[in-house]
């Protein structure tokens, strides 16, 4: 009878493991910039990244998104599944309630966590070589789409503009970047800022079909605007990334990062972080920007580690700062 109870139990159990219920998914929205741009492939490559690393448990929903700054503005309000991109300084800025966020009074932002580290940006400074603009100065007089509207790009170059002494002095158009492509095609402004890894998908396009220069900083222009800003440096666009533009162009770019806020449950952060690091090398092989991500550079992230990453760099043995734990 013993033995027979034990069969029964087994059978039982058995049964029990065979109907019960797989995990429950955990559903995770990504947000970073508009479609077509490289921040926006990134979104879409690590929501497939999760799906495959979690074998479907974390089932991620990429957002269109008009910049940084709406991302830091939402991250206040959204629910704990929410991963979002922008520079370090963006959230430095909005914790003080600086200017964008100076409405917001800093409320929620202190709640933003890091979670790893994303492809810097480079700032394009995009023109038609019909419009006769060979320097940065050239830009004086001319319409010129200054970066998407409230992002970190417009204010990115309004900063550029300043330091080089042509605040006030170019025509900034307030059009949305997804436009920009057909507004230099058609002539109706002589060219655009954009702030993504390079090569960035839009610049390709255009490039495709339309004659096209990269301002490139001069020695002395270069050495203004790093010197304004100590998160930035220097970056070089090499001749051929670009159909037409062989020649080097010298520009500046900075750091950007992905996050959460302490909304989200740890294990949660902790898989999100770890899936991102597994599969980066095997993200560089189809998009480069991905091969200069490294993880000592989560100490330029700024925001303090959510606690299910910081689990994560504590076993992959990464430093880091003090005031990021």
């Amino acid at each position: 009878m013993k033995r027979l109870s034990l069969a029964a139990a087994a059978i039982v159990a058995a049964a029990t493991m065979t109907s019960a219920p797989a995990m429950a998914e955990t559903r995770v929205t990504l947000k970073s910039a508009a479609s077509g741009t490289s921040y926006y492939v990134m979104m879409v490559q690590l929501g497939e990244v999760l799906k495959a690393e979690s074998k479907g448990q974390i089932v991620a929903t990429v957002e269109e998104s008009l910049g940084s700054v709406q991302n830091i503005k939402e991250a206040a309000k959204r629910p704990g599944g929410f991963v979002f991109t922008t520079p370090p300084d963006l959230i430095d800025k909005a914790i003080k309630a600086q200017k964008p966020f100076e409405a917001d009074g800093g409320q929620g932002y202190d709640q933003i966590r890091t979670l790893f580290v994303m492809p810097f940006i480079t700032v394009h400074l995009v023109v038609r070589t019909d419009a006769g603009i060979a320097g940065i100065p050239g830009l004086a007089g001319k319409d010129f789409i200054a970066g998407a509207k409230g992002t970190a790009c417009e204010q990115r170059t309004a900063a550029i503009f300043k330091v080089l002494g042509l605040a006030g002095k170019v025509n900034t158009v307030d059009v949305d970047l997804k436009a920009a492509g057909d507004a230099v095609r058609n002539r109706k402004v002589a060219g655009f800022a954009t702030c993504s890894p390079h090569p960035t998908p839009q610049v390709q396009e255009l490039a495709s079909g339309t004659a096209l220069n990269l301002l490139s900083f001069s020695p002395a222009e270069l050495k203004a605007v790093l010197d304004s800003d100590r998160q930035i440096g220097a970056v070089t666009i090499a001749g051929g990334t670009y159909k037409g533009i062989d020649k080097d162009a010298q520009t500046v770019g900075g750091p950007v990062g992905a996050y959460a806020t302490a909304r989200m449950d740890d294990a949660t952060a902790y898989a999100v972080v770890k899936a991102f690091w597994a599969q980066r090398a095997e993200m560089a092989k189809t998009n480069p920007w991905w091969a200069a991500v490294t993880q000592d550079k989560v100490a330029l992230m700024g925001a303090k580690l959510h606690p299910g990453a910081a689990r994560y760099y504590k076993e992959a043995g990464v430093q880091v700062p003090a005031s990021m734990q």
